[in-house]
């Protein structure tokens, strides 16, 4: 998120690539924005920019006078009038999560590009409010923000005094990573600011603010030191307040991370810059507001119940293996329609086939399980049986045939009898 450094850095950035360039014509706004309309139009004006903490200020200034090109509008909130020139207009910009600027060709405008103002040149550039995640806001004839205090960068003297002044302020009842983020103090002072200035000073993330800073009402400097014995024990031993001018001046001096004037961004060295903010071997937590503060050592007496704190643990990039060679299968030449409706049917009914197998290979197995073993009961039948039950079917009809044959002998020689008499 753009703080206090970065959109001092997008100022620069206008007044730099914008000296010496001519605007024309009107502002325009995308359609998706829901910013309002700006309603300026101008043959010939230039644009200028101012920073105050996390807010910036863009202005509009006709470089001459002219008749009005909107006719049948009265005074309104253009700055214009009826019959007279076209007004200067003040923007005032804030970035949100992901604002910025750019000054870009006409015909290579960036796709989140929400307000584009055009040069009178040929070929035609633009500068452009570049939000892709569309949180920034501006204003028309805006001013700065009431409730916020002085610039932690360019008031140094008025943002100290104010804090000083207000500690019996409710804010500062509060831990110090929460009262860093209030913008009606600490103008300019974001996330990663934040979590760097109370690292270099070991101040624990979640003491309690006013008892951080009324300590700082009672230093004074011993007035037989020179100037110079001064600044230097400034620098040696810096203070909470003095941090908060210094540190963002040292993003300031550094420049880069894609709001400099240079078309590529500069992070290795932003994040070589960093000690604490998202550095492996930090602590994290959760603060009241739900915004993740990174500290080290002990989190303090106001750290919030039942959160653990989470270490972010250092990447370690191992030797990567070598790539395995694709192995491309040969794809089957497709024939014609009909051939292929009938390989789906097959497919489908040995799908069905196979299924069916399957299933009843599973009955077979569960109906052998519930049958008894009968062949283990025939064994011990068979063995209690008499020794002539045994005997085998063959001797069995031989005996029934001698009992036949037998008998058909005995009633021969009796019928013979009977003939004879």
């Amino acid at each position: 998120m753009p703080e206090g450094p970065e959109l001092h850095l997008a100022s620069c950035y206008i007044n730099t690539v914008c000296a010496g360039l001519i605007f024309s014509g009107k502002v325009e706004k995308s359609e998706v924005s829901k910013n309002p309309e700006v309603l300026f139009e101008s043959d010939a004006y230039v644009i200028s920019a101012t920073s105050r903490g996390k807010e910036i200020k863009l202005t509009l200034m006709p470089l001459k006078e002219e008749k009005n090109t909107l006719p049948g509008r009265g005074k309104g909130r253009a700055g214009q009038s009826q019959n007279g020139p076209q007004q200067p207009m003040d923007l005032v910009f804030r970035f949100g999560m992901s604002g910025s600027f750019k000054l870009t060709s006409r015909a290579e405008l960036p796709k989140h590009a929400h307000l584009r103002f055009y040069t009178k040149e040929s070929p035609c550039r633009a500068l452009c409010f570049v939000d892709f995640r569309r949180f920034g806001r501006w204003e028309v004839n805006g001013m700065w923000q009431p409730d916020r205090g002085p610039c932690v960068m360019l008031e140094y003297e008025k943002f100290r005094e104010n804090v000083l002044r207000n500690l019996s302020d409710k804010a500062f009842n509060k831990p110090i990573c929460e009262a860093l983020l209030n913008q009606k103090f600490f103008n300019g002072i974001g996330n990663y600011l934040r979590a760097e200035i109370l690292y270099r000073l070991k101040i624990p993330p979640f003491e309690k603010a006013r008892t951080v800073l009324e300590a700082l009402q009672h230093r004074k400097q011993s007035p037989d030191l020179t100037l110079s014995k001064k600044v230097k024990l400034k620098r040696e031993n810096p203070d909470l307040l003095e941090l908060c001018h210094a540190v963002p001046m040292e993003v300031i001096h550094m420049g880069g991370k894609g709001y400099g004037l240079e078309p590529s961004d500069d992070a290795a060295a932003f994040e070589e810059w960093l000690q604490c903010y998202y550095v492996p071997g930090m602590r994290s937590l959760r603060d009241g507001n739900g915004r993740t503060i990174w500290f080290q050592g002990e989190p303090g007496p106001m750290a919030p119940k039942g959160e653990k704190s989470h270490k972010r643990r250092s990447q370690v990039n191992a030797d990567p293996e070598p790539p395995s060679p694709k192995v491309t299968k040969p794809v089957p030449k497709r024939s014609s329609k009909g051939s292929t409706s009938q390989e789906k049917v097959a497919k489908q009914s040995g799908k069905k086939k196979g299924k069916d197998l399957v299933q009843g290979a599973k009955n077979d197995k569960a109906n052998e399980a519930r049958k008894p073993n009968t062949r283990s009961r025939r064994k011990a039948s068979a063995s209690q049986e008499s020794p002539t039950s045994e005997a085998p079917a063959a001797d069995r009809k031989r005996q029934a045939s001698a009992r036949r044959s037998k008998g058909a002998a005995a009633t021969a020689p009796r019928s013979r009898r009977v003939k004879a008499e």
